[in-house]
């Protein structure tokens, strides 16, 4: 599984031919940045050892953005241990982030190829925090709770961001808008080749019951992406995979769906074109 897309080409849509792609993964993540919620990082603050290294185990790590992001914000020396099924990624993720935090500690990385679909309690011991960015909604329920069972088991907070909502905002907008979105998030839930139905949008609120079941602490804050004409080319990526998974869930809307596509993006183009993506970021906390 990796970052934004293994199981389903781009969690958010973006370029259905490039699920790895590192344009791809490069190209959204200022806008991931700017989406994430900073108070969940303010309540993380305080449930961090002060002594020894931070050990941060960052599951389906990508390209390494949620490091980029995370690693500057926390104090004091951290290990940070990377996860993912792509060594590619895994590669340029370990040689791309920090190596200080953000008092100057020294930051250090490992990596772990894996299928983060099995990790156990004792592949994550040690962890002071599990971190993962746009994974919930590539999982199944079975997954989610058998991840959030880990976590719990391994005593460890989890920091669990840009899960998508299902929720699309587009202005100008277009009677077809709603028909596309209505697509798409039922392509998300769509059942896999071994028999399990994945959660899209309703990961957060899956998670978020797993967690309290066991007893955890749980806050959700909204992350959303805010895409305007100086993010147009990353909208046009977007909206390419965005159209494309809703035409394959329902290929009767090929035909209105092509001029929808060619007029979105002639408006990202032209700097007319406003996007909101709805996603969730979820801090859970051992009670």
């Amino acid at each position: 599984m990796t970052e934004h897309g293994e199981r389903t080409g781009q969690s958010d849509g973006g370029d259905d031919d490039s699920p790895y792609s590192l344009a791809w993964l490069g190209l959204r993540e200022p806008a991931d940045a700017r989406a994430r919620a900073d108070e969940l990082v303010e309540a993380l603050r305080g449930l961090l050892p002060d002594a020894g290294p931070i050990v941060i185990r960052d599951l389906g790590c990508g390209s390494g953005s949620m490091g980029r992001w995370l690693a500057g914000r926390l104090p004091g020396p951290q290990q940070w241990v990377l996860y993912d099924r792509e060594a590619g990624l895994l590669e340029h993720a370990r040689d791309h982030l920090p190596r200080t935090a953000a008092d100057g500690s020294p930051v250090s990385v490992l990596t772990r190829e894996c299928d983060l679909t099995r990790l156990t309690a004792d592949d994550l011991a040690g962890a002071s925090l599990v971190t993962a960015s746009a994974l919930l909604d590539l999982l199944s329920l079975a997954e989610v709770e058998r991840l959030v069972t880990a976590c719990v088991d391994a005593g460890c907070p989890a920091l669990l961001t840009l899960s998508v909502l299902g929720e699309v905002e587009i202005s100008p907008a277009e009677p077809l808008d709603a028909e596309i979105a209505a697509a798409f998030n039922a392509h998300q839930r769509r059942d896999t080749a071994d028999g399990a139905r994945l959660l899209g949008p309703d990961a957060v609120d899956a998670t978020a019951e797993a967690f309290r079941r066991l007893g955890a602490q749980v806050r959700v804050r909204p992350s959303p992406w805010r895409l305007g004409p100086a993010d147009a080319e990353l909208a046009a990526w977007w909206l390419r995979g965005w159209v494309a998974a809703a035409v394959e869930h329902r290929p009767e809307l090929a035909g209105p769906a092509a001029g929808y596509l060619e007029r979105r993006l002639a408006a990202a183009t032209a700097g007319e074109l406003r996007v909101v993506v709805g996603h969730a970021d979820l801090l859970a906390t051992q009670a």
